[in-house]
């Protein structure tokens, strides 16, 4: 698992881009969530990311232990299972995911938007990540 490549999501995405429900994507490649999703936010804005929303993957529960990493350095440095963010706005999430899911994806709200307070290490919190 640790050599899998990159997953493409073109396909099942295009058609949400082609309706203009999605306003914005973040593919968490290297750079984990802080500075992936960051890149796609105004400049006001911020992203709480609830850890508990899915299972950690069995092969970043390793790394953790095994490698004694801290869970903020996780979220900095790996996807931790998530490889795709869309930013959509309250009112489509519930098609969004259905859309996502009945294509064979596993989608799921995992954080909302929040007024940026002006401190950096706020600009991307991951919480409850004692499951992790």
């Amino acid at each position: 698992a640790l050599l899998t490549p990159t997953r493409i999501y073109v396909k099942p995405l295009l058609p949400l881009i082609r309706k203009q429900v999605v306003k914005g994507m973040a593919h968490i490649t290297g750079g984990g969530f802080t500075d992936n999703i960051p890149r796609v936010l105004p400049s006001d804005v911020a992203v709480d990311i609830d850890a508990s929303a899915w299972d950690l993957p069995a092969v970043f529960k390793w790394l953790r232990l095994a490698g004694g990493i801290a869970v903020d350095e996780m979220a900095r440095t790996f996807n931790c299972g998530i490889g795709m963010v869309l930013v959509v706005a309250p009112e489509h999430v519930s098609d969004v995911v259905g859309a996502l899911n009945a294509s064979g994806e596993t989608a799921a709200v995992i954080g909302s938007l929040v007024p940026f307070s002006g401190r950096e290490e706020d600009r991307v919190v991951v919480r409850n990540t004692g499951a992790w």
